[in-house]
């Protein structure tokens, strides 16, 4: 299955978002380059490291909007991973740089969802997408209703 296309463009000089001219959404951005380690035996880049990339990317967009994980921790939340999806459309190889695009998606009274594509940084050709759905959880391990900040952020990302 071909992913739908996807072109990124900068919204403004040195910032990590981006709009994409097709879809007309914004998404952050970063960048990575695959490790020897990432790979496999096949020595493409083994398919649950895409988890570790989709991390880089959450973290990074919610750094750069201003709630960095460790402030969402120090106020006594987590945001543990409930679901997951990951669509593979072509590899990644050692040593190969990569954009990994991220924006916040669905939020509900207790969850919340990111979207992500990677996309080869030279070539520009979708590598998967995928996303990755949150439940908001006390730090004692109990569900709770999503902290204002992060309601807030989901509201007011750019469309």
């Amino acid at each position: 299955m071909r992913p739908q296309p996807f072109k990124p463009e900068a919204l403004n000089e040195g910032s990590p978002f981006v709009r994409d001219a097709v879809g007309k959404l914004v998404w952050h951005k970063v960048f990575n380059r695959t490790l020897y380690a990432d790979t496999d035996r096949s020595e493409v880049v083994y398919h649950a490291n895409y988890l570790r990339y989709f991390e880089l990317g959450r973290t990074s967009l919610m750094r750069d909007i201003g709630y960095p994980y460790k402030e969402v921790e120090d106020s006594g939340y987590v945001y543990p991973i409930i679901d997951l999806g990951v669509s593979y459309h072509s590899p990644l190889y050692y040593d190969d740089p990569m954009w990994i695009y991220t924006r916040p998606a669905e939020i509900s009274k207790v969850k919340v969802a990111f979207r992500y594509i990677i996309a080869h940084a030279e070539t520009g050709k979708i590598v998967c997408t995928g996303f990755t759905q949150h439940c908001a959880m006390k730090v004692s391990g109990w569900p709770v209703a999503v902290d204002k900040k992060t309601v807030h952020l989901w509201e007011t990302f750019p469309k």
